[in-house]
């Protein structure tokens, strides 16, 4: 049995971990950067097209439902693979797996930077998403796999800086690319720089992940073909009507419609697998995972946070561009303090997550909402002119306070989950931050461009102002609700939940 608190859990004892020799110790560790480089990469082309976004609209002639698209159908794919790839990821080979994303990622990137059209490059978009969704679950399954004990607190952490330092350079790398390439060929850059980073990965994953991979003879290899296609259904259905909410009047009301599909998938999904595990079958989710408090409220806490994040850049971005008119590349550089800090905040959270626990997540939300509340003051306060410095500063206490959720919160998570089902466990938390990006993207936007069209006769950086208020003041909220349940599992953790 499994405990949800610090004490009692499943953590491996000193004596389970094996001593492994220095070149063993070398070829692990080379392993795992491997892993943590391409996960990056995924993370980076999801954050670096921000910036980009007005250069494509300019150069492809893209609607407002084609930009979101560029975004979100990112997301939305990236989704719907999740869960099944971590599932077969963990009954067959992680390795096999992380090849096949790899492998798709570089060649979608091929077909981005040479798409003629909007439509192609919205379909190569879609392609990125699958290659993560296939990629992601296989990375925090290899950590699993590698690392036991203290160790993984230090891989998840070196981990949970390497995203943070992509989601926030993301849309710096994205502003310089554009301001070196022009409007018109920079974005181009963003998609040809993946193709011989993908191609090295690929090299350097071929040479080094573990080709064996310790699967216990009481799994049962059953994939679940139909629990998987009904859950496919949902999720699709689910995030849909948000990926295709614009928050401008060309959004069509009858998207919504999907989520009533998503209703009837989700209830006939629950139906089979109870019937499924009734017959002595493996279904594709163990729903029992959820009865683990630390995992249930780690999926609550990351989801909530990854629906603020990457909607407050875009929302930031946005603002700056186009409502105070700076470059690129000056609105992308505003989230250098918070990759950084951020970065350094999380490689340090690491390194004591076993000795102070839940405390530091709760400590880092309550930064980042100062950080995140402080950027919307400013727009008060200070004049446009110093307006990016302000932002920069603002985003610095964030990142401060967000590297300390992202990486904590990830070892915290899976603390208590066996390692053969740490592919499954961290696609579906994985699965819980895509949708909550789409949910928040869908959200905070729409309250940035509701925002906008009332201003009236305002000026655009009044307007945009308006707008960005509406948009901070929802992705403050989201992450006020990842706070309420970053405090429920310190509560939990003081009343340990048996998982039978």
């Amino acid at each position: 049995m499994t405990t949800s608190a610090d004490t009692g859990s499943s953590r491996p004892s000193t004596a389970a971990i094996p001593i492994l020799s220095p070149e063993e110790q070398k070829v692990r560790w080379r392993a795992y950067a491997i892993a943590v480089a391409v996960a990056s990469l995924t993370i980076l082309d999801l954050a670096k097209i921000n910036v980009a976004i007005p250069a494509i609209s300019d150069d492809l002639g893209a609607s407002a439902t084609q930009v979101q698209l560029l975004v979100a159908g990112f997301v939305l794919a990236f989704g719907l693979l999740l869960v099944p790839s971590g599932r077969i990821g963990d009954l067959y080979s992680r390795r096999t797996m992380f090849l096949i994303g790899l492998t798709l990622f570089t060649l979608s990137s091929l077909a981005g930077a040479l798409s003629p059209t909007i439509e192609l490059l919205v379909a190569s978009r879609i392609a990125q998403g699958f290659a993560a969704g296939l990629l992601m679950p296989q990375v925090l399954g290899l950590i699993q796999q590698l690392f036991l004990g203290q160790e993984r607190g230090r891989a998840f952490g070196i981990f949970g800086a390497v995203i943070g330092l992509s989601t926030a350079f993301g849309p710096t790398l994205g502003g310089i690319l554009v301001g070196v390439g022009g409007s018109s060929f920079g974005w181009h850059l963003l998609f040809w720089m993946n193709v011989p980073l993908g191609i090295a990965a690929f090299i350097g994953a071929v040479r080094l992940l573990p080709k064996k991979q310790d699967i216990p003879d009481y799994v049962v290899k059953d994939f679940d073909v139909i629990g998987t296609v009904l859950l496919g259904v949902t999720v699709f259905s689910f995030m849909l009507p948000f990926v295709l909410t614009t928050g401008t009047e060309t959004d069509e009301p009858a998207r919504w419609w999907w989520l009533v599909l998503a209703v009837v998938s989700a209830l006939a999904f629950g139906a089979w697998e109870k019937g499924y595990l009734a017959r002595g079958r493996v279904a594709i989710i163990d729903f029992t995972l959820f009865q683990v408090s630390s995992f249930r409220n780690g999926v609550a806490i990351s989801s909530f946070y990854f629906a603020a994040l990457p909607a407050t850049f875009i929302a930031q971005t946005l603002w700056l561009q186009n409502g105070l008119g700076f470059s690129p590349v000056v609105a992308g550089m505003v989230t250098i303090p918070f990759a950084l800090l951020s970065a350094l905040s999380s490689w340090r959270s690491g390194l004591v997550v076993h000795r102070y626990g839940r405390i530091l997540v709760v400590g880092g939300l309550i930064l980042v909402i100062t950080g995140f509340s402080s950027t919307l003051i400013l727009g008060y306060v200070v004049s446009n002119e110093w307006m990016a410095w302000a932002v920069a500063g603002s985003m610095a206490v964030a990142g401060l306070g967000g590297g300390a959720v992202i990486s904590p919160n990830q070892t915290l998570m899976l603390e208590d989950i066996p390692v053969r089902e740490g592919g499954l466990a961290g696609s579906i938390a994985q699965l819980g931050q895509r949708i909550g990006t789409a949910i928040g993207l869908a959200g905070v936007l729409s309250a940035l461009f509701y925002g906008v069209s009332q201003a009236g006769v305002a000026l655009n950086s009044d307007a945009y102002l308006q707008g960005f208020t509406l948009a901070a003041l929802a992705s403050v909220g989201l992450v006020v609700a990842s706070l309420v349940f970053a405090l429920l599992d310190m509560r939990a953790r003081k009343h340990p939940v048996v998982r039978r």
